[in-house]
C-alpha cells in the first residue's frame, strides 16, 4: 500500500489529505482545478514540506513526524504538465540523463526497453528535442523519468498542455506502460475520459480533501459522489473479445453479467478490453424491447435513483454481480415507468466506446 497523509495551509486554501491506495496500477487524482490534486502530489514528492506529514511507499517510511526525505533522495519519477528536456541535449542524451542517475547494478528499466514502449526509435538521434511534437516531447519526458527506475512514478496532467491530435498519439503509449511496468503510478488529471481510460484506481479530491477514494468502477458507478453528475458520467467495463462477426464487421466484447456488440476490434478473441458506457447512452425499458436497432439490450436490478435537477434522474444499475451501469432519464419516464429502487429491469445501450 501507498499511505499519504498531509496538512497544509496556503492563504485560501488548506490541504487535509488522508488516502491509502493499492501500490500497482495507476492511482488518478481527479477533481476540479483547485481542488488541490497537484498540492498533493508535490506532497508525495517531497517538493511541499508539511509539520505532519506521513508518506509510507510498501514497506518504506519516506516521512513521517521524525524524519523527511529530501526530493532529491526520494526513488521516484516525476513527469510535469510541460515537458521540461533539456534543449542543448540530444535526444539520446536527454533519456541518459535519467539513466546516469542510477548506478547500473540498480537499474531496472533498461533505455533499450523504454525507447521500445513509447516509440521513440525515430525519435532518439535527433540532435536537439526543439524540432519535436508536443507529444513526442511529453513521450521522451516520461522515459528520462522512468529511466531513473523509480519506485513510484508521479505525473501531473501530463496531457493538460496538448492538442487533442497529440493527446489521441500518446495515450495508446501511456496505455502500453501501464501493461509493461510494475511501477506504481499516481496520476493527476481533471479529465475523466483520461481517468476511465488509464486508471485502475480513483482518488477524488475536493476543496483540499480526499471525500473517496477506491476502484475505478466502484468510484464511477456510485451516485452519491460528483462523477455521477458530470455530463460525461458513466461507468467503465472491463470485458473480454469473445466473437467477431466478419460479415456485419462487428465484435462481441464478453463481461461478467452481460455481452455488448461493438464496431469491429482488431485484437485477438480472448483479448483484455476496456469499454465506456455514458449514463445519456443507457434506457430503460420494463419489458423486453421488440423491434429495436438497440441490439445491446441488459437484464439489470435498479440499485439506486437520485433527482439531477428538476426535469432529470440518474440510476444506478447492477448488471450481473459486480458491474455497474448510470442511466440518465427523464423525471417523467421515471415516473411513468414506475421505476423504484429494486426493480428488474432491460438497461437497451445506445452507444458503446471502446477506450483500451
Amino acid at each position: 500500500m501507498i499511505h499519504a497523509r498531509f496538512d497544509l495551509s496556503y492563504p485560501g486554501f488548506s490541504l487535509q489529505a488522508d488516502l491509502q491506495v493499492h501500490a500497482q496500477g495507476i492511482t488518478a487524482l481527479f477533481g476540479p482545478s483547485g481542488s488541490g490534486k497537484t498540492t498533493l502530489l508535490r506532497c508525495i514528492a517531497g517538493l511541499e514540506r508539511t509539520a505532519n506529514g506521513l508518506l509510507q511507499v510498501k514497506d518504506e517510511v519516506w516521512q513521517d513526524g521524525a524524519n523527511f526525505m529530501p526530493t532529491h533522495q526520494r526513488p521516484l519519477g516525476y513527469v510535469f504538465q510541460e515537458a521540461s528536456l533539456f534543449p542543448h541535449l540530444s535526444v539520446r542524451r536527454n533519456l541518459e540523463y535519467g539513466l546516469k542517475r542510477i548506478p547500473p547494478e540498480q537499474r531496472k528499466v533498461q533505455l533499450e526497453q523504454v525507447v521500445e514502449w513509447l516509440g521513440l526509435n525515430r525519435l532518439i538521434g535527433r540532435d536537439s528535442p526543439a524540432g519535436l511534437s508536443g507529444g513526442e516531447r511529453q513521450r521522451v519526458a516520461i522515459a528520462r523519468a522512468l529511466l531513473t527506475s523509480p519506485r513510484l512514478l508521479l505525473m501531473d496532467e501530463p496531457l493538460s498542455a496538448l492538442d487533442a491530435a497529440s493527446k489521441r498519439e500518446i495515450l495508446p503509449y501511456l496505455e502500453r506502460l501501464h501493461g509493461e511496468l510494475d511501477i506504481p503510478v499516481i496520476y493527476v488529471s481533471h479529465a475523466l475520459d483520461e481517468v476511465a481510460r488509464l486508471a485502475d484506481q480513483l482518488v477524488l479530491m475536493e476543496q483540499g480533501r480526499v471525500i473517496a477514494s477506491g476502484a475505478l468502477n466502484e468510484i464511477l458507478g456510485r451516485l452519491d459522489l460528483p462523477t455521477a453528475h458530470l455530463d460525461d458520467a458513466g461507468a467503465v467495463i472491463e470485458a473480454s473479445v469473445a466473437v467477431h462477426d466478419e460479415e456485419y464487421h462487428l465484435t462481441r466484447l464478453d463481461f461478467p453479467g452481460g455481452s455488448l456488440w461493438v464496431s469491429k476490434v482488431e485484437r485477438a478473441v480472448g483479448s483484455p478490453v476496456r469499454a465506456r458506457v455514458l449514463a445519456r447512452d443507457v434506457s430503460i425499458a420494463t419489458a423486453v424491447p421488440q423491434g429495436s436497432s438497440i441490439s445491446n439490450i441488459l437484464v439489470a436490478r435498479i440499485a439506486g435513483i437520485q433527482n439531477e435537477g428538476p426535469d432529470r434522474v440518474s440510476l444506478r444499475l447492477s448488471v450481473g454481480s459486480r458491474q455497474m451501469l448510470l442511466s440518465r432519464i427523464t423525471r417523467r419516464s421515471r415516473d411513468h415507468l414506475n421505476l423504484i429502487i429494486g426493480m428488474e429491469v432491460f438497461a437497451q445501450v445506445k452507444s458503446v466506446a471502446l477506450i483500451a
